[in-house]
C-alpha cells in the first residue's frame, strides 16, 4: 500500500510541493493551469491509516478540459489490474472514473467488494454529457455480471453477505448513450438485467441440493430452516421491451418478484407488441415505483387501450402517460369509436396523479397536466381554443405542438393558448409548424411574456436569418433560456424544399450555414449571456424530459 502511495504522489510530482523546495513557484502555476486548482496541499504521512493523510486547501479556478486533482489520483490507483484494500470512501471516484475511462474488470472488482448497501448509477458517474460516445456496453455487463457472481456466492456461502442491496440504472437514455454503435440503449439494459435475474433465479433452484451436498445426514427441512435466504438485490430501471425480448423479460419479472434478484421498473417502454402481452408485463411490475408508462407505436386500438388503462389504476405514482400513434382515429369517429374515446378519457380520469398526456384528448382529466405533447394530431383552431380555456392551459410547464400548420389559422388560437400558460411554461416545442418570419413576428410579443421559459425548439420552420436575428436580440430579456434550437435559415437554401416530408439537410448550403452560426455565436458573445445556447441540432443536448423539469 505504501508503495502505490508514493507512486500516486510521484505522479503528481509531490517532490515539488513542499515549502522549502525552490521548484515551488514553479510547480503551483502548473496545478493551476492543469488541473483547475490553486492554493497548497499538505500531506502527513503514517498515523491510523497506511495511507497517512492527504488535505487539499484549495482556491477553485474556472474549470477547462483538464481532468481534476482527484481524477487524476483515481487514475494512478485503477491502473493497477488487481485494486489493493481501498477505504471505503474512494469507491466511488473510482468507479466514476473506470466507467468514463472503459475499464470494465475494474469495474467487476470495485462492484463484487462494493462497501455500500446502494449503488445508484447516474449519481456515481455524474452529469449525462459525460457519457457520449462512450461505448458502454462492456462496462454495464461488467456491473450486472460481478452483481450475478455475489448473489450466486451468498446462494452457495450462506455465511457470506455482501453489502450492495440496490442497483439503480435509471435515468440513462438512448438520447445520453445510445448513438455509438456499440453505445448503451434502454433495450439493452433491459434484455441484459432480465436475463441476469432469470440466471439468478434458476440457481436459487440449485439451492436445496447445494446444500444437501454440504449437510450430509440432515433432513431437507433442518437444512432450510438452518438456512436463512438471503436478502437479495433491487434493480431499479428503465425497461423496454420489444417483441424478442417479451419472453424474457415475462420470465424475469415473474421469478423475480420473489427471487434474489428483483427488478423495479421506474419507466415501462413496450414497442410494438399486443396489449394482452402488455398487460401481462404490466400485471407483473411492483406498483410501487412505476412513474411512465410509453406505449407509442402499438397499434393497440380502442380497445386495447382501454383494457390497459383499466389496469393503470394500480400504480400510484404513475405521472406520465405516452399514447399516441396507436390507430385511434379521433378526426373521423364513428358513434361507436365516440363511445370508446368517452370510455378511454374516463379512465385517464382515475388516475390522479397523472401530470404529463401523449395523446390528443384531454377530457374528464381529475388534475391538471404539467405536460402536453400533441405532435401532428391534426389539432383545428376550436381544439387549442377549448385547450387555452381549460383548466389544464395555467399548470403546463411543456408544450409540444410539433408538425401542426401554424400558417393555416392556428396562429391566435396558439397565441391565446401561450397567454394562458405565459406563468407556468418552461419548454415549448413548435418543429415542422411551417412558421414563416410574419408568423414569428406575430407571436414574439406573447412569447416574451413567457418569462419563465427555458427551452425553445423551432427547427424545421422556414425562418430568414433577420427573424433569426432578431428572435436572439429580444429573447435575450428571458433570464431562465438557456437553450434555444433554431431552423436552418432560409438564407443558407440552396432550393427551395417541398412542403411535405422535406429533408431539410438536403437544401442546405454547408458554407452558408457555417457563416450564418458564427454571426449567431457572435452575437450571442456581444450579449454577455454566456449560460444561452443557440444550435440548430435538436439533439445532444441533454433530456429534456418532463421528469427534468
Amino acid at each position: 500500500m505504501r508503495v502505490l502511495r508514493d507512486r500516486l504522489f510521484r505522479k503528481l510530482n509531490w517532490g515539488y510541493l513542499h515549502n522549502s523546495n525552490p521548484n515551488f513557484s514553479h510547480t503551483f502555476p502548473f496545478l493551476r493551469n492543469n488541473l483547475g486548482v490553486g492554493g497548497s496541499l499538505e500531506f502527513s504521512p503514517g498515523g491510523s491509516s497506511s495511507w497517512g493523510s492527504l488535505q487539499f486547501h484549495l482556491i477553485p479556478q474556472p474549470p477547462e478540459s483538464m481532468d481534476s486533482l482527484l481524477f487524476l489520483c483515481a487514475r494512478c490507483i485503477i491502473a493497477q489490474r488487481h485494486l489493493p484494500a481501498l477505504p471505503a470512501g474512494l469507491y466511488p471516484i473510482l468507479f466514476k472514473v473506470a466507467f468514463l475511462d472503459r475499464k470494465p474488470l475494474v469495474l467487476r472488482d470495485l462492484v463484487v467488494n462494493w462497501p455500500f448497501p446502494v449503488l445508484h448509477f447516474q449519481q456515481l458517474v455524474g452529469h449525462q454529457e459525460l457519457l457520449r460516445d462512450h461505448d458502454c456496453n462492456l462496462c454495464v455487463e461488467a456491473i450486472i455480471e460481478a452483481m450475478v457472481a455475489q448473489l450466486r456466492q451468498e446462494l452457495e456461502e450462506p455465511g457470506h453477505h455482501s453489502s450492495l442491496r440496490m442497483l439503480d440504472v435509471t435515468g440513462l437514455s438512448d438520447s445520453v448513450c445510445g448513438r455509438t454503435r456499440g453505445g448503451l440503449n434502454i433495450w439493452f439494459r433491459t434484455d441484459l438485467l432480465a436475463k441476469a435475474c432469470v440466471e439468478v433465479s434458476k440457481h436459487q433452484r440449485k439451492f436445496p441440493w447445494l446444500r444437501s451436498k454440504q449437510h450430509k445426514g440432515r433432513s431437507r427441512a433442518a437444512t432450510a430452516a438452518a438456512t436463512p435466504q438471503p436478502p437479495g438485490v433491487d434493480i431499479y430501471a428503465d425497461l423496454v421491451v420489444k417483441r424478442r425480448s417479451y419472453g424474457i423479460l415475462r420470465d424475469a419479472l415473474q421469478a423475480g418478484a420473489a427471487g434474489p434478484l428483483r427488478l423495479k421498473c421506474r419507466e415501462f417502454q413496450a414497442k410494438y407488441i399486443s396489449a394482452s402481452k402488455i398487460m401481462t408485463l404490466l400485471e407483473s411490475l411492483d406498483p410501487s415505483c412505476l412513474r411512465r408508462v410509453d406505449l407509442r407505436f402499438n397499434n393497440l386500438g380502442l380497445t386495447g387501450l382501454s383494457e390497459i388503462l383499466r389496469n393503470l389504476s394500480r400504480f400510484p405514482e404513475l405521472r406520465s402517460l405516452k399514447l399516441r400513434d396507436n390507430n385511434v382515429d379521433v378526426r373521423h369517429p364513428t358513434p361507436e369509436s365516440a363511445i370508446g374515446i368517452r370510455c378511454v378519457a374516463r379512465q385517464l380520469g382515475m388516475l390522479p396523479k397523472l401530470r404529463e398526456l401523449n395523446l390528443g384528448s384531454t377530457h374528464d382529466l381529475q388534475a391538471p397536466l404539467e405536460s402536453l405533447e400533441l405532435g401532428s394530431c391534426s389539432l383545428v383552431p376550436v381544439d387549442l381554443t377549448f385547450l387555452s380555456q381549460s383548466f389544464h392551459a395555467p399548470a403546463l410547464k411543456r408544450l409540444d405542438l410539433s408538425g401542426h400548420d401554424f400558417s393555416q389559422g392556428l396562429l391566435e388560437p396558439l397565441r391565446l393558448l401561450l397567454e394562458e400558460t405565459s406563468a407556468s411554461l418552461l419548454h415549448l416545442i413548435l418543429m415542422g409548424c411551417y412558421m414563416a418570419d410574419s408568423h414569428l413576428k406575430a407571436l414574439l410579443p406573447t412569447l416574451l411574456r413567457c418569462s419563465r421559459l427555458r427551452f425553445l425548439a423551432l427547427c424545421g420552420n422556414p425562418l430568414s436569418m433577420a427573424a433569426l436575428k432578431d428572435l436572439l436580440q429580444k429573447t435575450l430579456e428571458l433570464p431562465d433560456l438557456h437553450l434555444v434550437v433554431y431552423p436552418y435559415p432560409r438564407d443558407c437554401y440552396n432550393r427551395e424544399p417541398s412542403r411535405f416530408g422535406c429533408n431539410f439537410e438536403v437544401v442546405v448550403d454547408e458554407v452558408l450555414l457555417v457563416a450564418a452560426t458564427a454571426e449567431i455565436s457572435q452575437l450571442l458573445a456581444n450579449s454577455g449571456r454566456t449560460d444561452l445556447v443557440w444550435s440548430y441540432n435538436p439533439y445532444g443536448h441533454g433530456a429534456l424530459d418532463y421528469f427534468s423539469l
